[in-house]
């Protein structure tokens, strides 16, 4: 059981420590503050693991949602029609909230999770957290790849493409390495706040911008132009498969969830924390979405930031840049923190400061950039790699990883309790597994064809290119 460190705690435990912890220096104990399922002993000398508050939860719980998925918001709603899109936004929160409150409820029975690798060896064995730990990490991976891209339409938006794009894709994954290196999530979370701040001001300034402008930035300048704003739209299989791997990209940060519950200071106060996310999140969805889809209509921008002309582009992407930069940093710690976690599992230096320990760090960091940059620079279509990510990845952690925990813990009730509510709940979570399989693969189809079409189209964005991205739909 983890024990939360009191004030008597830190002055009191561990007073007879043997010499041998010691971490090379003889003669000077170090104290135990805190033991937990996950990280061990937690030292007065090393990193704090366990330093989360609730409310630095619910910041971190924001930014791992809002970042990537309100940019595409738009576009998606264009996709499907306005209606048909907020029933289906309104559906996806309502799903991903029963998410989230099954990863609360999980980690509370089950201590020693940190990330969804774990759930994968609690519920299949070895051969289960090795699949889930390479698909979590090729997942996490390429939503930083999507954000450094995010990041690079911004640096091609603010300098009006000041050099090539794959020079800007190199800079946004260095920058990423560097704010990733920071090493706990309480560290972390004062960055969350910077990232909260600014995507929320980029997004509220081009939602004012378009709502004052005589018309988009994309519609002919001169001349009659149709909005063509569609109530219900007339999508394809495909684009509507696409569209709604777009919505549940925007809130595919459920994944994370297991982590920053890991490192708060009492993990039984996560879901209060989710609970609140999830209603500022989706309330500043539909109010983004619908308000820039009504007034750009056809000619909304994917990034939606593109939307209000090109000084306001320079000016909203200015301001989006710095979140743009916090969602590359926490979606590329967490796998490496994982993979730093399973190396140095049992190790004394995974909880201290030694050369060995930084050495380790840095190489995971180093090498989850890596893959990420090349990730970037293969795809650089932003909708379609938000679209490929939800698809392929967001239907599996988010809603059939989360139905199937569920089954799991509670399967000695299916022979035993014969109540309304059990059963209710069973077959709910029976068709979210259900509903995701067949989400993942006509998402992913979708995604594939929007991504061949991009590089087939004249002028279309390709691998490496120089071209600038700022200005793609």
């Amino acid at each position: 059981m983890s024990i939360t460190p009191t004030k008597d705690s830190k002055r009191s435990s561990n007073d007879d420590l043997p010499l041998d912890e010691v971490d090379g220096e003889v003669g000077h104990a170090v104290k135990i503050t805190t033991h937990d399922e996950v990280f061990g002993d937690i030292k007065e000398d090393g990193p704090n693991y366990r330093n989360v508050g609730w409310l630095g939860a619910v910041v971190l719980l924001l930014k791992s949602q809002i970042g990537l998925g309100v940019l595409s918001l738009p576009f998606a709603l264009m996709t499907l029609g306005i209606v048909p899109g907020i029933l289906c936004l309104v559906a996806i929160a309502a799903i991903m909230t029963w998410s989230g409150y099954c990863v609360g409820v999980f980690k509370l029975k089950h201590r020693e999770v940190y990330s969804v690798v774990d759930v994968g060896e609690i519920m299949f064995g070895k051969i289960g957290r090795e699949v889930f730990a390479a698909i979590y990490c090729i997942f996490m991976i390429f939503v930083v790849g999507s954000a450094v891209v995010g990041a690079s339409i911004g640096l091609n938006a603010v300098s009006v493409h000041g050099t090539c794009t794959a020079v800007f894709v190199a800079v946004s994954a260095v920058v990423g390495f560097l704010l990733a290196s920071i090493r706990t999530l309480g560290n972390i979370s004062w960055l969350g706040w910077v990232g909260l701040f600014s995507i929320v001001s980029a997004i509220l300034t081009v939602t004012i911008a378009v709502g004052v402008q005589d018309r988009p930035a994309l519609a002919p300048t001169t001349g009659e132009w149709d909005k063509d704003f569609h109530v219900i739209g007339h999508p394809t299989f495909l684009q509507a498969s696409s569209a709604l791997s777009s919505l549940i990209l925007a809130y595919a940060g459920v994944p994370t969830y297991f982590s920053i519950a890991a490192e708060m200071r009492d993990p039984r106060l996560f879901n209060r924390a989710m609970f609140i996310s999830n209603a500022i999140i989706t309330s500043i969805y539909i109010a983004i979405g619908t308000v820039v889809y009504y007034y750009c209509g056809q000619y909304v921008a994917s990034p939606a930031l593109g939307s209000a002309g090109a000084l306001m582009k320079r000016i909203c992407y200015g301001l989006a840049l710095p979140g743009l930069y916090v969602t590359v940093t926490i979606y590329l710690h967490l796998p490496a923190k994982y993979i730093f976690l399973r190396l140095m599992k049992g190790s004394r230096h995974l909880t201290s400061n030694s050369p060995i320990h930084w050495a380790v760090w840095l190489s995971c960091v180093g090498t989850c950039t890596i893959i990420a940059y090349i990730i970037a620079s293969a795809i650089p279509v932003f909708s379609s790699l938000v679209g490929l990510i939800g698809a392929l990845f967001g239907t599996f952690f988010c809603i059939m990883l989360m139905g199937g925990m569920w089954l799991f813990d509670n399967k000695s009730r299916r022979h035993t309790d014969t109540s309304f509510g059990y059963r209710a709940l069973f077959f709910i979570n029976v068709f979210l597994v259900v509903l995701a399989a067949y989400l993942m693969i006509s998402g992913t189809w979708g995604a594939v064809q929007d991504i061949i079409d991009s590089y087939n189209a004249d002028g279309g964005q390709s691998a490496w290119s120089c071209k600038d991205n700022s200005n793609s739909v």
